[in-house]
């Protein structure tokens, strides 16, 4: 499986692209940053973010893209424009037809670090040994991507999983319910028979 992972951000967004091989191994095709200056316009900035996505798609041409869900806990401002790029990021991916999975930071942490407090030194430090980089990378937003690319390969069986034991849960659920309302039938016809007679 090939991965494209995005944290979101209006002035550095980073970007980073894994792969899955044998043995649970991982090899990191490719990371960066797209910058957008402070100082242009929200549409030329957003623009260049979804250009450069759509460009890294064609050339990686991953089966998933996965991005940092945006919380709320940061300034407004700053979460505005981390949840409008993480918009056109999902719009490239939706127009070539390729999934997107959002992950939470604490949920990339634990999977990464094993500690859902883990700080960004400590995730570029396990990023970086778990994909056998010869040095971390940079800005911490490129270590940030490739480890929400990895936190997603390696979650994805286990929601997989997950949805299909939800989906047998479901469906044993339809046919008990099925199996009483059957059951329910057959009891007031036996009542309405032996009131008859």
């Amino acid at each position: 499986m090939r991965v494209l992972g995005v944290d979101p951000g209006l002035t550095r967004c980073g970007v980073g692209v894994i792969e899955s091989g044998r043995a649970h191994e991982v090899t990191c095709l490719a990371v960066g940053v797209v910058r957008t200056p402070a100082g242009s316009e929200l549409p030329a900035r957003l623009m260049t973010v979804a250009d450069t996505v759509e460009q890294w798609m064609h050339t990686h041409q991953p089966d998933v893209v996965a991005i940092e869900r945006v919380f709320s806990q940061q300034n407004v401002r700053t979460v505005m424009g981390t949840a409008q790029v993480s918009g056109v990021v999902a719009l490239a991916a939706a127009r070539r037809d390729v999934p997107v999975a959002f992950h939470t930071p604490s949920a990339v942490k634990a999977a990464i670090s094993g500690s859902g407090t883990a700080n960004k030194k400590q995730v570029t430090a396990m990023i970086t040994k778990i994909l056998g980089l010869e040095s971390p990378p940079r800005p911490a937003d490129a270590a940030d991507a490739l480890a929400l690319a990895v936190c997603h390969l390696w979650r994805s069986p286990m929601a997989g999983r997950l949805a299909e034991a939800e989906a047998k849960a479901a469906e044993l659920a339809r046919h008990h319910r099925a199996r009483l309302k059957e059951a329910g039938r057959s009891r007031s016809a036996r009542q309405a028979g032996g009131s008859s007679r």
